[in-house]
């Protein structure tokens, strides 16, 4: 019995919450930081319940900090006159030399911070940042040619083995 206990803790355990889908489409994804955040009781119970958005948000090192904002993680339903603001800055918790190495890809030109998902793992709210650049119009198609490609050679490999 002891031994399946140490399994389930070294397993991670992630679960969920939601994905910034427009970041894919948008953006050309070069590096990527898990990171923790800073959430009050109803946040953390909201976000159980898989209510966030991520779509318009974006991360900003202000100081030696690094803030999340424009994340919307709506009221708790059953929270009551002490429940959190939808749209407030979040605080993310990552050590001081990933900031300054994450501080120096971002400073470049045409280069920001984006959230790409928000999960629980073991229990800890995390959300994954990555550095990104924003792709121009024949990007996206190209790179919606590539996807489309890649599909019909699945599709062609599936027909073949039946």
């Amino acid at each position: 019995m002891a031994g399946n206990k140490k399994q389930s803790k070294d397993a991670d355990d992630i679960v969920p919450i939601c994905k910034n889908r427009r970041a894919f489409h948008e953006y050309e994804i070069f590096d990527a930081l898990e990171c923790g955040i800073v959430l009050t009781g109803t946040e953390v119970k909201s976000l159980r319940e898989r209510a966030a958005s991520l779509e318009d948000a974006y991360a900003k090192i202000e100081g030696r900090e690094l803030w999340l904002i424009g994340s919307d993680i709506p009221e708790y339903t059953m929270g009551n006159r002490l429940n959190h603001k939808p749209k407030r800055p979040r605080k993310l918790l990552v050590h001081r030399r990933e900031i300054d190495k994450f501080a120096g890809k971002a400073s470049q030109q045409g280069y920001t911070l984006i959230p790409l998902r928000l999960y629980f793992k073991n229990g800890r709210a995390k959300i994954e940042i990555a550095v990104a650049r924003g792709k121009k119009q024949y990007d996206k198609r190209e790179s919606q040619k590539k996807a489309d490609a890649a599909k019909q050679i699945r599709t062609a490999m599936k027909d073949r083995r039946r």
